[in-house]
C-alpha cells in the first residue's frame, strides 16, 4: 500500500472513533436527564464489559503502529509536539495491555490523566497547524510544528489522529466496569 492509502485508512479509523466518541459522549453524559439514554448506557456498558480493558489496549496499540508507520515508512519526521504525544500514547499500549492481561481496573488513574494530557498537547499542536502564524519562532525549522504531512477529509490530520485515539480510549474507559479487580490472585 502507498503511503497515501495508508493516510486513508488511518483517517477512516478517526473518523470511526471520532463517532464512536461523539455518540459515546452523547449518550453517557444524557444519561442523567434521559430515562433512554440511561438504559442504552447500561446496555453499552454491559456489552463492553470486562473486554473495556483490551479494546482501549487495541486503540493504543494501533494508535502507537500508526505513528511508527508515519516516522519509519512514511518517513515524515516527527517534531517536538509529535514526540510528546508519542510519550503520552506509546505507554498506554503497554499498561493497557498488562491490565488487559491482568483485569487491573485500576489503572484507569494511571491512563486517564495521560490521555487527558495527550489531548491537550494533540488539541495545541492541531492549533498550531491550522494557524502556523501562533507558532513561536521556537520552533524545530528541520521539524516544525506547523507542517502538516497528512491532511484527510479537511480536517484530519496526525495530531487530530492522536487526539481520536486519546479520546476513545477515555470513552471506552468510561463505559468499562467500575472497581479494582476482576481477577482473584
Amino acid at each position: 500500500m502507498t503511503v497515501d492509502q495508508m493516510s486513508t485508512f488511518f483517517a477512516l479509523l478517526t473518523v470511526a472513533a471520532n463517532l464512536l466518541v461523539l455518540g459515546g459522549l452523547a449518550v453517557y453524559l444524557g444519561s442523567p436527564y434521559n430515562a433512554s439514554a440511561e438504559r442504552l448506557r447500561v446496555k453499552i456498558s454491559s456489552s463492553v464489559g470486562d473486554g473495556a480493558l483490551t479494546l482501549a489496549w487495541l486503540v493504543a496499540l494501533v494508535a502507537t503502529l500508526g505513528s511508527l508507520y508515519f516516522s519509519e515508512v512514511a518517513h515524515y519526521i516527527p517534531c517536538k509536539l509529535c514526540w510528546y504525544q508519542r510519550i503520552a500514547m506509546y505507554p498506554q499500549a503497554v499498561i493497557l495491555g498488562i491490565a488487559a492481561i491482568k483485569k487491573d481496573l485500576g489503572v484507569r488513574r494511571y491512563v486517564l490523566p495521560v490521555v487527558g494530557l495527550g489531548s491537550l498537547i494533540s488539541i495545541y499542536h492541531y492549533t498550531l497547524q491550522r494557524w502556523p502564524n501562533l507558532s513561536s519562532a521556537s520552533c524545530d525549522p528541520t521539524a516544525p510544528c506547523t507542517v502538516t504531512y497528512v491532511w484527510k477529509f479537511h480536517y484530519i490530520s496526525i495530531p487530530f489522529m492522536a487526539l481520536s485515539g486519546f479520546a476513545l480510549i477515555a470513552v471506552i474507559l468510561l463505559f468499562g466496569p467500575r472497581g479494582e479487580r476482576r481477577d482473584s490472585e
